[in-house]
């Protein structure tokens, strides 16, 4: 499926929930992997968007190699490479959809 490319330039972003690994399996915790970057693990992170008098939270996938240390809640960031692309799935014979995001890095705003 196509990804959309967010412009964030005007936006202020926030870390709204520390990072926490992304897992294929929630009962084995088997980690998610990035495709892209072979052997490198995939996380999830909040992030607070601020633009135009809206905010909002999205979740965002990323790779831990872009992921500075000790990222926690009120941390001001940039974010890198932020795209968003839909999905959609059955399971039990029920269809699902929905949006996910995923960014290149994130890194701390001085």
């Amino acid at each position: 499926m196509p990804s959309f490319k967010i412009d964030l330039q005007t936006a202020v972003v926030f870390v709204a929930t520390a990072p926490t690994p992304k897992l294929v399996n929630q009962k084995t915790g088997e980690r998610a992997m990035d495709r892209d970057n072979p052997g490198v693990a995939l996380s999830t992170v909040g992030l607070l968007v601020s633009d135009d008098g809206e905010g909002n939270l999205y979740q965002v996938t990323i790779p831990e190699t872009g992921l500075p240390e000790n990222l926690t809640p009120g941390i001001p960031v940039r974010v890198t490479g932020l795209k968003a692309r839909d999905w959609e799935n059955e399971f039990n014979g029920q269809k699902r959809h929905g949006i996910s995001f995923r960014a290149i890095a994130i890194t701390t705003v001085a």
